[in-house]
């Protein structure tokens, strides 16, 4: 039997949203509903035709929608850094960010145009940095940050010895480490918020399990063929066992914009074994429990990527 979950979403007007991947799958689900809301929504997007499909697809269903792309490459941090100095150049205070893009399992090892694996350097690195360069923007809007993570992440570690995969690549593997270290960051950053006075909280959260483009056919990603994974998913979909791309997006919706949700929160579906159902919060897996891995991710990033987070409060963007 088929579930059906949704949730409100309340009035967003005057509010600047970003999502990234929100051209396709969950990301524009969660998108139109954010612009439905009356949300002033930005779409970083590196396919702009893609991108341009995803607004028409948005004012289709919302014609009065607000929405705009920016172009940005997940895997470059030259081009994170571009549209940050983009976003800062227009200076209007951004109040949601759902971090919610990803890649996931390239049959073979591949690598960001920096040269870090590229679930590493997609999933984690290139959102830790995104969040860097828009900070001014989200202490201005005393933002809440999503970031969102898969039930990958309840499971596995970070690979110390060799982040980027170089002497042993195994995708599953490089995928958890990319989605733990992601969520360590993200429940670091709501630490850091709160220890420095930045003014802005930060929450996790992931989809379940649905048929959405992770595991589709991907050229970018070396993939002629959907997995064998995806062709089961959307079987369980069907059945109902596992959810829709409809309600993947709802937990890091609710996340994201319901009155109720806290920094340092984890949220994902309530149903059986949080695959499928209404979104709640959730247990946070045994992999981000640890501080010290959260601080060591941390420091690690902002030296690999270049970019850094203020230790102290800063003047707020007028």
């Amino acid at each position: 039997m088929k579930q059906k979950s949704n949730i409100s979403v309340p009035d967003l007007s005057g509010r600047r949203a970003v999502v990234t991947g929100g051209s396709d799958g969950m990301g524009l689900q969660m998108a139109a509903r954010l612009a439905e809301a009356g949300a002033d929504l930005t779409l970083p997007v590196r396919n702009r035709s893609k991108g341009q499909a995803a607004v028409s697809s948005i004012l289709q269903r919302s014609p009065g929608a607000r929405v705009e792309l920016g172009e940005m490459d997940l895997s470059s941090l030259d081009s994170i850094a571009a549209f940050g100095r983009t976003m800062q150049q227009a200076g209007k205070p951004i109040h949601i960010l759902i971090n919610n893009a990803g890649v996931m399992t390239p049959p073979d090892r591949r690598t960001t145009s920096d040269g870090f694996e590229l679930q590493f350097g997609t999933n984690h690195l290139g959102h830790f940095a995104l969040t860097a360069h828009l900070f001014p923007l989200l202490r201005a809007g005393g933002a809440r940050v999503t970031s969102q993570l898969s039930v990958a992440a309840a499971r596995g570690s970070i690979n110390w010895g060799d982040l980027n995969w170089e002497r042993s690549y195994r995708g599953m593997e490089a995928y958890q480490q990319s989605k733990i270290a992601f969520g360590l960051f993200g429940l670091e950053l709501d630490r850091r918020s709160q220890a420095h006075g930045w003014g802005l909280s930060s929450n996790i959260s992931h989809p379940g399990v649905a048929p959405t483009s992770l595991l589709a056919a991907r050229e970018e990603l070396g993939r002629a063929q959907p997995t064998g994974g995806r062709r089961l998913i959307r079987i369980l979909s069907r059945l109902g066992v596992t959810g829709t791309v409809e309600s993947a997006g709802l937990p890091a919706l609710a996340a994201a914009t319901a009155k109720e949700a806290q920094g340092g929160q984890f949220w994902g579906p309530s149903g059986f074994q949080h695959l499928a159902g209404a979104p709640g919060l959730q247990r946070l897996y045994t992999p981000l429990e640890d501080l010290d891995q959260a601080r060591r991710i941390w420091a690690t990033s902002e030296e690999l990527t270049g970019v850094s987070f203020p230790a102290e409060s800063q003047s707020r963007v007028q």
